[in-house]
């Protein structure tokens, strides 16, 4: 892998400078938009998020230079779920030559994310214990909030949740909306591995410097998502976000828009934030946005591509803030929920997973039967403990809705090549392998 990402230290919002911030400049420059206020404006979004500075202090701050450079400046002022979608539906008077109008012919592209702007700083405190994983947002009462839970040490590296968010997506090869990477570092033994989607954040930075809130949160269940009907490629949330998630849509989609159903495209709000994105627009993961509308059925709902393909079940989605959903019970007991998706043959361990489950009574020292120490041992034995979890960044303020079960990459991570080359499977990790742009993204090795 490349030169991991420099980032300051005087502070929790990470701002990359150096090489990194050089590659972020060219990238806007490119794009024919002020690059300077696109990357003052990215980092003082995730100062926002990390309490530096205010929210009313952004929006001032940037307001004259947004509208001078596009003519127009509807970033929020409120914090997601206080009625953004009520704001940014304005929006829907923009109309397609309004936006190709400000949208530039972007040429060469952009640099790449590295692990390190992952990674846990120096100074952060011991991941917690599974037992002790932040479940949710504050209460279980602020109505829905899609999330996932990650179990990298299930994980086996076989890119199916890759595989079936493109065909589900129809996105552009090497435009990964979901992401899989192996790596190496020196305070483990052995490969480690990071699934990346778009982490959902409840507090966005990529949203706040959208000057048109096309991208925005959705107030029924937290998604973060792209309008590409006020999309105006400008790239400025491409910038602001330090996970590497977001995608600019080089040319006319491989498949068109006649080949693609509006029940997919359009959510319950009658939005286009589904499916591939249009020339000149940002696209990302959208946790099946139209899947969470019922569009496909009310048994999908609840369910993503990715989860639905993944073999080990280490992909998990639910509601954050219900106790009974997949995602919390999954947080709850990961050993238990492993050994069930394995659902072993053995009459033994079944027998563990009867007692552990509460079907079963355990029996007392020196009985017949399981007692719930010798089912535990048993199922610990057959898919290992769950001593760690952690959300990407936590530190910066962004409120990912993604738990990972594993560790967390530190500052001497690299990439290594995983059990499965993407082009096996038909993709390719490296946009630049099929365009001559890139996107932010992850660098791989020479």
């Amino acid at each position: 892998m490349g030169d991991n990402e420099n980032v300051t230290d005087d502070g929790p919002s990470r701002w990359p400078e150096g090489d990194r911030r050089t590659e972020l400049e060219r990238m806007l420059e490119d794009a024919d938009h002020d690059a300077e206020l696109g990357l003052e404006m990215a980092r003082d979004a995730r100062r926002v998020t990390a309490g530096e500075l205010s929210e009313a202090e952004f929006y001032d701050r940037y307001h004259e230079a947004v509208v001078a450079e596009f003519g127009e400046d509807d970033r929020p002022l409120e914090r997601p779920g206080d009625g953004r979608d009520a704001e940014t539906g304005s929006r829907f008077g923009v109309d397609e030559e309004s936006r190709r109008g400000v949208m530039r012919k972007v040429g060469a592209g952009a640099g790449a994310v590295g692990l390190s702007a992952w990674a846990a700083t120096a100074d952060d405190d011991p991941a917690p214990s599974a037992a002790e994983a932040p479940e949710a947002s504050e209460g279980d009462d602020e109505g829905t909030q899609w999330g996932m839970v990650l179990d990298l040490e299930q994980c086996d590296g076989c890119l199916s949740c890759v595989v079936a968010c493109a065909e589900e997506h129809n996105w552009e090869r090497g435009a990964n909306w979901m992401y899989v990477l192996d790596y190496e570092e020196s305070a483990s033994d052995g490969h480690n591995r990071l699934i990346r989607p778009c982490q959902h954040c409840t507090d966005a930075p990529c949203e706040k410097v959208c000057p048109t809130t096309a991208r925005h949160t959705r107030d029924s269940d937290g998604l973060v998502l792209t309008d590409y009907d006020v999309c105006i490629g400008c790239r400025y949330c491409q910038v602001a976000c330090p996970y590497g998630v977001n995608y600019f849509q080089w040319d006319d989609p491989g498949v068109s828009a006649d080949e693609l159903e509006d029940d997919h495209v359009y959510d319950a709000r009658g939005r286009p934030v589904g499916s591939r994105g249009p020339r000149g627009v940002m696209e990302k993961c959208t946790f099946c946005a139209t899947r969470q509308d019922g569009t496909k059925g009310e048994e999908f709902v609840g369910r993503t591509a990715c989860e639905d393909a993944c073999p080990p079940e280490a992909i998990q989605f639910g509601d954050m803030n219900d106790p009974e959903s997949d995602t919390r019970r999954y947080l709850e007991d990961p050993e238990l929920a492993r050994v069930r998706a394995q659902n072993p043959p053995e009459d033994e361990l079944q027998e563990a997973i009867a007692v552990l489950t509460g079907e079963t009574d355990p029996a007392e020292d020196g009985d017949d039967g399981l007692t719930e120490r010798e089912a535990r041992a048993l199922v610990r034995a057959e898919v290992g403990t769950a001593e760690s979890t952690f959300r990407l960044l936590e530190d910066i303020g962004t409120e990912p809705n993604i738990v990972y079960i594993g560790d967390e990459p530190s500052a001497d991570a690299h990439q290594v090549d995983g059990p499965i080359d993407y082009d096996e499977v038909g993709h390719v990790d490296n946009r630049t392998d099929v365009l001559d742009q890139g996107t932010v993204g992850l660098e791989l090795p020479d």
